[in-house]
């Protein structure tokens, strides 16, 4: 093709678009974009994560790749790591300070304890250092930013899934039917992702900009589980405090998991509703505040 020509096809394309701009839309016209404002209601604008998933599977298979990379024991970590708490627990809990279980075995009583924290634990600390732990990729790139934090409570529900196993197996080894309770395991699982994920919209937003938060957070979930009923009962705390108690979102949690796994206790559904409540209003108030702050990511980092 001749150089005239060659211009002639540019002069044309530039008159089609400013003829495309000035008068109707025709089936050539380019496809225009429009970015307007965030608006004041509190989204996390799951459709246009949606339309990112792909990158969302691919960095979740990323954060599994990383986690057991040129690890000898793999993904038998996830089994090794309940399991050794479940015997130092016991021989210090259960054995020495015997502490009461409500009529379970304790080994099991404390399994259906860790399992749930284990998972809330490393959701809640990866999901709050995700967004400053991609800064650069902030500034270069534009994605949904909520994908950051998502990627961390999908991908330990791996473990989870794992860690089920050997649960089930206690389960048969002492003998407990868990029947038509095993339907509620996807619905308390949903709740622990939901419970880290409400959490840990507040903290990573603030640790942008405060990172003080990020070094306290590992603090932080250290106290947490022992504010929460991992190695013992909620039963022991008195009833007149057990409104109080209930505000821990990961009571209402803990309690479910042990309701299914062990069949021996009725759930204190009071307290499990005051928890759910709490996380429902962490999670709408979250998704607010990302949504608000989430402009500011690549300016601050």
């Amino acid at each position: 093709m001749s150089t005239i020509e060659t211009l002639d096809n540019v002069e044309s394309a530039a008159v089609d678009t400013m003829s495309a701009t000035k008068g109707p839309r025709t089936e050539n016209a380019a496809q225009e974009t429009v970015i307007e404002p965030i608006g004041n209601r509190p989204s996390l604008n799951l459709g246009e994560v949606w339309r990112y998933r792909d990158l969302l599977s691919l960095l979740i298979l990323r954060d599994l790749s990383a986690r057991y990379r040129q690890s000898i024991a793999g993904f038998s970590w996830a089994l090794i790591k309940p399991l050794m708490s479940m015997l130092i627990f016991t021989l210090i809990f259960g054995r020495v300070a015997k502490i009461p279980t409500d009529g379970s075995p304790y080994p099991l009583f404390v399994l259906a304890g860790i399992i749930p924290w284990f998972y809330f634990a490393a959701a809640l600390s990866g999901v709050t250092g995700s967004v400053v732990g991609s800064g650069s990729q902030l500034t270069k790139v534009y994605f949904p930013r909520l994908i950051l934090p998502l990627v961390t409570v999908v991908s330990g529900l791996v473990e989870v899934l794992v860690q089920l196993v050997v649960i089930f197996g206690m389960q048969w080894w002492y003998g407990i039917n868990p029947g038509l309770r095993l339907a509620f395991i996807p619905v308390l699982i949903m709740y622990t992702s939901a419970t880290a994920l409400s959490v840990g919209l507040w903290l990573t937003a603030m640790n942008v900009k405060y990172r003080d938060i990020g070094l306290a957070a590992p603090f932080l979930v250290q106290s947490w589980m022992w504010l929460s009923p991992v190695v013992y009962s909620s039963s022991l705390v008195s009833e007149k405090w057990r409104w109080l108690y209930g505000m821990n979102p990961m009571v209402g949690v803990i309690e479910g998991f042990r309701w299914v796994f062990t069949g021996r206790t009725e759930p204190d559904w009071m307290m499990m509703g005051i928890s759910a409540g709490v996380v429902l209003a962490l999670l709408i108030g979250g998704m607010a505040f990302f949504r608000k702050t989430e402009l500011t990511f690549a300016d601050v980092i």
